[in-house]
């Protein structure tokens, strides 16, 4: 079988949208080539695995690649992506260059092609990242491992967003809490969450493709008698009290329900938010506030900013 390359370069603020576009559109993984992955200083104190290439990377900005199968449907589903990646203009985000390329790669290029990306990483004190086909032995007795498989989910769960709420989970989720994971993607963070001891998960997300990832990278970290993942638009529908709710998604959706996500916590609990780029961290700050969050604690990852917010 033949599959097309669709291959965009853009910047790090469109990287998240544009993934979702390219999973949308029917691409089962996304490869994300960033120069500054390669340029930036390495910190060996969790522990990280790279193996970089230098001629992987572009000059400046961010390539995302996916691929796509050939087939009569091909130019619909590429004006589509097109369209649609035109369309983030609506809500100021930067493309950078927005060029778009794309070419023929055979079955064996394209299934090992995103995976020489893709190695073990220590994202935090105590999580590891691990694709299903390494082999990896913990270094630690504390150490919890989560096993992904990027083919069949929504990124490789090493994305600042995805690390930066990991480590925020790290820091708030208390055994027997009970959580809300909204936009669960490939169900990272309610994972984490489980293996954090709360005893009580919902992984929600609009997306069945998402759904069906979810569940099934749940059951291979063997945590799918606490999480339930359904097919669900944000917080509809959901009803508290909740200790914890957790999104990471873009900001201008986290802002539509960020009051819902008030009223459906318990007094006191947290409110964890993330895949906010910088220049639409005061618009989020703003919102939270307004709701009646005290937020404490502000984290920073590269562009991307978190949340920790109280419920008081």
């Amino acid at each position: 079988m033949k599959w097309s390359e669709f291959s965009i370069h853009t910047t790090q603020e469109a990287v998240e949208p544009i993934s979702n576009i390219l999973h949308e559109a029917g691409a089962s993984g996304v490869v994300i080539e960033d120069i500054a992955d390669f340029v930036k200083e390495r910190s060996t104190a969790l522990g990280e695995i790279y193996q970089l290439d230098p001629t992987d990377y572009p000059e400046e900005g961010v390539v995302v690649k996916a691929y796509l199968p050939i087939n009569s449907f091909l130019g619909e589903t590429v004006d589509g992506i097109k369209a649609a990646i035109n369309n983030l203009l609506v809500y100021d985000i930067d493309l950078g260059k927005n060029q778009i390329t794309i070419s023929e790669v055979n079955e064996e290029e394209w299934a090992t092609a995103w995976k020489k990306y893709y190695h073990p990483v220590k994202i935090s004190d105590k999580f590891t990242i691990v694709p299903t086909w390494e082999i990896y032995e913990p270094v630690s007795s504390d150490e919890l491992i989560i096993e992904l498989d990027p083919g069949m989910a929504f990124g490789t769960g090493t994305h600042p967003t995805t690390v930066l709420c990991i480590q925020a989970l790290e820091r708030t989720v208390q055994e027997g809490d009970r959580v809300v994971d909204v936009g669960t993607g490939s169900g990272v963070l309610s994972i984490a969450a489980a293996l954090l001891g709360a005893k009580e998960i919902h992984a929600l997300d609009l997306d069945q493709v998402a759904v069906e990832s979810a569940r099934i990278n749940c059951k291979l970290n063997k945590v799918q008698n606490v999480v339930s993942v359904s097919q669900n638009n944000l917080l509809d529908g959901i009803e508290g009290p909740t200790d914890l709710i957790v999104s990471n998604i873009l900001a201008e959706i986290i802002v539509r329900f960020i009051d819902k996500a008030y009223d459906v916590l318990k007094q006191g609990g947290t409110f964890i938010t993330s895949g906010i780029i910088q220049n639409k961290k005061q618009e989020v700050k703003d919102a939270l506030q307004k709701a009646g969050f005290i937020i404490e604690e502000t984290m920073v990852m590269e562009d991307w900013v978190a949340f920790i917010a109280r419920k008081h």
